[in-house]
């Protein structure tokens, strides 16, 4: 999945959604043009990204530009198209009640994608407080150095100790 979206982070007409690794060089459209979906499947889109990992006192899918990704994605996999197209029309006619939604593969589908667009962004990593995105002076080492499962590794000396001998 990462490797998925370190692939859509190369696309240019992203405005909101960002890859984790991402350093912003040319700058973002005002306003992202959806490539699959019509505007009103792109607004339901988003509402229902929102609901799946709503703003609170952190960011949401929406400030993380999840729905963004999701288009990108279904337009560029013919697999999924039918799917998330028949899903959001089921939706608009009004012909799903709130049980069959949850248990409907589209919900699914559209779960899986919105949870992979969120914590594939610098947003959603810094949410699971993600140590890549963090600077460390110094090694923090293993938390468990008295782990028996760790007894066979061999303890390096430290830098500062290889430049006293």
């Amino acid at each position: 999945m990462l490797s998925v979206a370190a692939v859509a982070s190369q696309f240019p007409g992203f405005s909101r959604w960002a890859y984790a690794e991402e350093v912003q060089t040319a700058p973002r459209p005002a306003a992202y043009k959806p490539q699959f979906f019509s505007s009103a499947e792109y607004g339901l889109l988003d509402r229902l990204t929102e609901m799946i990992i709503p703003r609170d006192e952190t960011p949401g899918a929406r400030d993380a530009g999840v729905s963004e990704f999701i288009d990108f994605m279904v337009a560029h996999d013919p697999d999924i198209q039918q799917p998330f197209r028949s899903g959001l029309r089921s939706l608009q006619e009004g012909n799903l009640s709130p049980e069959r939604l949850l248990a409907a593969p589209f919900f699914k589908l559209l779960r899986r994608y919105t949870v992979m667009g969120f914590y594939t962004t610098r947003i959603g990593l810094e949410q699971l407080d993600f140590p890549g995105l963090k600077m460390y002076s110094k090694s923090p080492g293993c938390p468990h150095t008295n782990d028996r499962e760790h007894k066979h590794l061999q303890v390096l000396p430290s830098r500062d100790q290889r430049e006293r001998s």
